[in-house]
């Protein structure tokens, strides 16, 4: 029995050192490690920014009224199209009192006075007739009572405009009917039936009834940091992205920078305005938010190799070409490098098309999973 666990105790031990030294020889064994191989492309490279705004309507209108009073009737909703003079809203005239009461002593006024100019007429064409006046006095009593009768007209069409806000010959241009002064589509209307209005003149701009727009005509209103508004300019394409139609994206064209910058968080900020080019089958909404994508700068068929595979070694660019491929070795090259847009880089001198350059290295256990 002795014999057999010295016998054991040995074998245990032999396979301790066993494995201690198999462990041992393994650790020592240099690692070999794998990298992904990189082919040299052609492709494009574009550096672009984003810029985040909305898109509005160009010719947005303010409807204002041009006599004050209350809102008797609105003929139109939001969301509506109106032609060009097509009536929106009535509005019933308050007259103020004082301003009613001078319209009418003025009516009164003037029609004491027509009395008696019709009777002074009277006379003076009796005497012409007899010819004891002659035909210039005749003709100044005349002129004389042509214009006591401008003078009443006048009156009476004052008092009506100051008791209904339109004359009883005129009634189609009156001021209480607000009228379009474009074709569009009303955005909003905020006043209500029984609202007070004011109307617009020198002093006071004058309540809103509706705000009109032409919706075929779009603007996109954004914003780009000052950093990179020195490398944008009119005329430029940009690729509009509206979230609200499932991220769709339409063209545009830059039509206005800024010349002045507003500072927002700390960053100075220019404001851009760029013509959408919308289908005609698709509505967009005024407000929708929107991004911008603007080309900087671009470069079309050149060579271009991951950023992330490029070495730098103070302002100078290294690869590691494929030197075997079994097992893998690599040569340092130096390279010159162009644009770049954040992933790929351009390459204009140093490499091939279709060469091989070292990429990230590959891990043991991802490659046995």
């Amino acid at each position: 029995m002795k014999t057999f666990f010295r016998i054991f105790l040995l074998v245990i031990l032999v396979a301790i050192v066993g494995g201690t030294f198999v462990f041992l020889w393994n650790k020592s064994k240099p690692v070999v490690t794998t990298y992904e191989l990189i082919t040299v492309q052609t492709g494009s490279i574009e550096k672009k920014t984003v810029a985040t705004g909305k898109v509005e309507a160009r010719n947005e209108i303010l409807i204002k009224p041009q006599i004050s009073g209350i809102i008797a009737e609105l003929l139109k909703e939001a969301g509506e199209t109106v032609k060009k003079d097509e009536i929106i809203a009535r509005i019933k005239v308050i007259p103020d009192m004082n301003s009613l009461n001078a319209a009418e002593s003025r009516v009164n006024v003037a029609g004491i006075t027509l009395e008696q100019e019709k009777k002074t007429f009277a006379r003076q064409e009796e005497l012409y007739k007899k010819q004891v006046i002659s035909q210039e006095e005749y003709e100044k009593a005349k002129l004389t009572l042509r214009s006591t009768q401008e003078e009443y007209e006048a009156a009476v069409n004052n008092l009506d405009i100051t008791r209904n806000g339109m004359t009883k010959k005129d009634n189609q241009q009156s001021n209480t009917l607000i009228r379009s002064t474009i074709t569009g589509m009303i955005l909003d209307i905020p006043v209500k039936v029984g609202n007070s209005v004011i109307q617009s003149n020198s002093f006071n701009d004058g309540t809103t009834i509706a705000t009109v727009a032409d919706m075929s005509d779009m603007l996109f209103v954004g914003k780009v940091d000052e950093t990179e508004v020195g490398r944008i300019k009119e005329g430029m394409p940009l690729m509009l992205t509206v979230g609200a139609l499932n991220n769709q994206s339409f063209d545009a064209t830059l039509e206005y920078i800024s010349p002045k910058g507003t500072e927002e968080s700390g960053a100075i900020m220019f404001e851009i305005k760029a013509a959408a080019k919308i289908p005609k089958d698709v509505f967009v909404r005024a407000g929708y938010s929107a991004n911008a994508e603007i080309v900087l700068s671009s470069a079309k068929d050149v060579l271009t190799i991951p950023e992330s595979a490029i070495e730098f070694d103070k302002d100078t660019a290294f690869v590691q070409v494929l030197a075997t491929e079994t097992p893998q070795t690599f040569t340092r090259r130096k390279i010159t490098t162009g644009l770049s847009d954040g992933i790929n880089i351009e390459v204009t001198d140093g490499l091939k098309l279709n060469e091989k350059i070292r990429g990230a290295a590959i891990d043991p256990k991802a490659k046995k999973s």
